[in-house]
């Protein structure tokens, strides 16, 4: 059985692995994303294509390290009337993003991208619309209260699976998928390759 490396010190992809059963290793891919977004952004890219390149270029990194293992790169970026966001640098940008995004759909698009011997084998992106209700600002300094350092840890300044799935009204696609892993289609590709039992 291939090792399966997660490049990726995210803490809630790695849970989707631990919860699913799958083993894995993971390693921090140290891979400059602003400046990657930066140029997929001048060359005009959608999200989409930024998302898959990015997790591409994670995967890449480790796996020239570990050419014998399957190396699992993602990435999520969250857009809104053709506007990418960001993780939030602090509590002040968190609550300007999510000022900016409540009463409006935005739409998460996540990719995975696995590699082997520095060669991409496997990809998959999906996405998934998301709907903020029009809550009010006094609602959103609680949630921002309540929240605490969490609504730095991801893009869209929330944990659906918690505290943020009072910040919406509509949700429309795969639970993992907006959890930063389109989990499914992946544990296919590992069964197929021995990673996990069919």
């Amino acid at each position: 059985m291939p090792d399966l490396i997660l490049a990726s010190t995210s803490r809630t992809r790695g849970a989707l692995f631990e919860q699913a059963g799958v083993p894995f290793i993971a390693a921090a891919p140290g891979v400059d994303e602003d400046s990657i977004k930066a140029s997929l952004r001048a060359e005009g890219a959608t999200a989409a294509e930024a998302a898959e390149a990015l997790a591409e270029a994670k995967a890449t990194r480790i796996s020239l390290k570990f050419p014998h293992a399957l190396v699992v790169g993602a990435d999520q970026m969250l857009v809104c009337e053709n506007h990418w966001y960001d993780k939030p640098s602090d509590r002040a940008a968190a609550r300007r993003q999510l000022s900016e995004l409540r009463g409006k759909t935005h739409q998460l698009v996540t990719a995975a991208v696995v590699m082997q011997a520095g060669r991409r084998i496997w990809h998959q992106v999906e996405s998934a619309n998301l709907t903020m209700r029009p809550f009010t600002d006094d609602f959103l300094d609680g949630y921002l209260d309540q929240a605490g350092e969490a609504v730095l840890s991801s893009v869209g300044a929330y944990q659906l699976e918690g505290l943020g799935a009072q910040l919406f009204s509509k949700v429309q696609g795969d639970h993992f998928v907006i959890l930063g892993l389109p989990l499914l289609a992946l544990l296919d590709f590992l069964r197929e390759h021995g990673v996990v039992t069919k």
